[in-house]
């Protein structure tokens, strides 16, 4: 006889009051198999995991592990049985080390009144090591978002698990960084541990994994090997149509007037950028994390730094002391943290729309209007097909998809000639990623500058008309037409490759 699945959940549901998130759902877990599940936001991948997990209890239905029935009634519970869970949405103490996140579950289990130590401290490095080259002993919340989703991962790491969930590990991730992962994924598979990997991108899951599992409105949709399917067979199962085009067609007529013109941007991190950006065309800024890609961004928004050097837009010099003149002129920024910098998640929609500019939705004595705030945001919702049913909603009941375009939609509202996104699409389902592709598109081809940075090599093929690559804080090429491919991105992105500056055409 077979073994039975490491881990088998049948009939599971879950209701929030009136809300069926969870309809009969049901997983398979083998030992020593990558299982990806995949399904739109909303499609109650994160409910399924949460009660795997311990955080919620099932309405009905059972698990059970190595064939037999199980109780997994809080987080620690799951440990015991072996469950680790890496979230999407990083959980660090950031006031404390490296070393005292990755073994603070382990030091509470011990009864410890006290952390750290040498010892501590060693047995952090040894477990980064793999990973990324990350000081143990520096504050967490000095790191950057990559450095920081890479500490969870290491702490998952250290828990004697035999089922590991990996929630959308790599969406802050370079792709080298990502293949480290890829490659201890495998190491712990042929150990006998099971993994449940949830991603939206489809390389990764085909490139990755075993089997996969869709979901869609809670339910089971399909279960197959993925050298049975295609990339579209998965994402028509998810959204439960044809999705004809994840990007929409590039610029083919060359580009407009000028926009925007950088020259010598410098700061500490970066140095003598200088670029341009033509009306109707999408601007892509590749290279690998921590080569100074957001950080030019946001010098160049006064956000951060103090960065020098000269920009025109529309051929008018600015003066740019803070991100109030950048908001002025026009030029604004969509954060790669999103939660952290780019919505309120507990405002409603209406005032996060509003936020960056009150003064449009005042009234007498610039108190705020409700009716025009209300107005403002069912106007630019509309647009950019915001699913919410009240703009009085809060943004943190919105799906990830859903609290981008409510980001978006805050820069939107002061009317902007230069949006600079850093990594639009991080988080989002598949359906959701082609929204936000359209909308790009769509306000590019109206006249509205558009910079996309992005750690999706995928994104910056499909979506810009023209890629500049960052290495070691400096512009080491420029990437048009059939050039832009993950060969050449990849080329200029490594360390020294600044010998090989020249535009690639």
């Amino acid at each position: 006889m077979s073994a039975p699945p490491l881990l088998q959940l049948t009939d599971v549901t879950k209701s929030f009051g009136a809300i069926r998130a969870l309809r009969g759902a049901r997983l398979e877990l083998l030992a020593g198999e990558i299982h990806a599940l995949a399904g739109e936001n909303g499609a109650g991948k994160s409910t399924l995991m949460n009660i795997i997990d311990g955080i919620l209890q099932p309405d009905g239905g059972e698990i059970r592990i190595d064939g037999q029935p199980v109780r997994i009634d809080s987080p620690a519970a799951a440990q015991r049985l072996g469950i680790g869970f890496v979230h999407q949405e990083i959980a660090l103490c950031a006031d404390i080390s490296v070393a005292e996140n990755i073994y603070m579950s382990q030091t509470a289990r011990s009864g410890r009144a006290l952390m750290g130590g040498a010892e501590l401290i060693a047995r952090a490095a040894e477990v980064l090591a793999p990973l990324a080259d990350i000081d143990p002993r520096v504050p967490a919340g000095r790191l950057s978002i990559s450095q920081q989703q890479l500490v969870e991962i290491a702490k998952a790491l250290t828990l004697d698990c035999r089922i590991l969930i990996l929630d959308e590990p790599t969406a802050a991730l370079t792709e080298h960084e990502a293949q480290k992962l890829f490659a201890i994924m495998r190491g712990l598979t042929a150990r006998g541990i099971g993994i449940i990997y949830i991603s939206h991108r489809m390389a990764e899951i085909f490139g990755t994994c075993d089997r996969v599992t869709v979901m869609r409105d809670g339910q089971h949709i399909r279960t197959d090997r993925i050298a049975d399917l295609t990339p579209a067979d998965v994402v028509n199962a998810m959204v439960g149509r044809q999705l004809d085009a994840l990007y929409p067609p590039k610029l083919t007529a060359p580009p407009g007037p000028e926009i925007l013109r950088v020259e010598g941007l410098t700061d500490q991190r970066f140095r003598d950028v200088s670029f341009s950006l033509r009306q109707g065309e999408i601007l892509g800024l590749g290279g690998l994390i921590g080569a100074g890609r957001s950080e030019i961004a946001r010098g160049l928004t006064r956000l951060e730094g103090k960065a020098t050097g000269r920009v025109w837009l529309h051929g008018t010099a600015l003066e740019l002391r803070d991100y109030a003149d950048c908001i002025a002129a026009g030029i604004v920024y969509l954060s790669e943290d999103r939660k952290g910098d780019g919505v309120f998640l507990d405002l409603p929609i209406a005032a996060n729309i509003a936020a960056l500019d009150l003064r449009r939705v005042a009234g007498r004595f610039g108190v705020i209007n409700p009716g025009r705030e209300t107005a403002q945001a069912e106007r630019i919702g509309a647009s950019l097909r915001l699913k919410a049913a009240s703009p009085a909603h809060r943004v943190a009941s919105l799906s990830g998809g859903n609290q981008q375009k409510v980001a978006l939609a805050k820069l939107l509202a002061v009317e902007p000639k230069v949006i600079l996104l850093d990594e639009p699409t991080r988080g989002v389902d598949v359906g959701a990623k082609a929204e936000i592709h359209a909308i790009l598109r769509g306000l590019a081809e109206s006249g509205v500058g558009i910079l996309v940075i992005s750690s999706e090599l995928p994104e910056l093929i499909g979506l810009c008309d023209r890629v500049l690559v960052v290495s070691e804080g400096r512009l080491a090429g420029e990437l048009t037409g059939p050039a832009i491919t993950e060969q050449n991105i990849m080329t200029l992105a490594a360390p020294g490759a600044l010998a090989a500056s020249e535009t690639l055409q």
